[in-house]
């Protein structure tokens, strides 16, 4: 099983690149925003893989980050969404719209989607509701990683800052918040603390 690809972008089309390895062409299937940051033909890539292994067929499928791989797997999980499917939500919505949708239930946000129609884009924020927070709005290739985004933070903060993501709150805003909060109370406050002063900050 391939589990990560570095080389040389070759080529990209609609809906796949091939990445060229020692030679080697791989043809690797991806989501329409990690196409849109890969570096311009010729450069370097470095490509998380998801291989899935058919009677018919090898396929690869590429991500820039852990979270959209953790993201493109638990989609999959819905009856309904198949590889396709779970790379054109990926495409469509972002880190923070996805796990935004999900929370609210908002079956509209969701079926903007390609693929999915109002009854799949119910289900998937039924199903998924208990199970998006432990991603939580994490970047998949618009931009830093939440984790990387919030490392200048204390443990107890990032944590705050997961939990009001968890809320509905955009990632940007919710670590805006929880930064301002921890100045003011100071290295030592604890999650249930910023989380409150977070959400004051908020609703100001």
């Amino acid at each position: 099983m391939i589990g990560k690809l570095r080389g040389i972008v070759d080529g990209v089309e609609a809906d796949e690149l091939i990445l060229d390895v020692g030679g080697v062409g791989y043809v690797v299937a991806a989501s329409a925003r990690t196409l849109r940051a890969l570096p311009a033909r010729g450069e370097k890539a470095e490509l998380l893989i998801e291989t899935h292994v058919r009677e018919d067929a090898i396929k690869l499928y590429g991500f820039l980050t852990a979270a959209e791989r953790d993201w493109f797997r638990l989609l999959q999980g819905v009856q309904g969404v198949g590889a396709k499917v779970a790379l054109g939500i990926l495409g469509a919505l972002t880190a923070d719209a996805l796990s935004t949708a999900i929370m609210r239930q908002d079956k509209a946000m969701m079926a903007r989607a390609p693929g999915v129609g109002p009854k799949l884009a119910a289900r998937l924020v039924l199903e998924l509701k208990d199970k998006a927070p432990a991603l939580g709005a994490a970047g998949f290739g618009d931009g830093a990683p939440a984790f990387e985004r919030d490392a200048g933070l204390p443990k107890p903060a990032q944590d705050a800052v997961l939990a009001l993501v968890g809320l509905g709150y955009a990632q940007a805003q919710a670590a805006a918040a929880v930064a301002k909060a921890s100045g003011e109370l100071g290295a030592e406050a604890q999650t249930a603390t910023l989380i409150r002063a977070g959400l004051k900050a908020l609703a100001q």
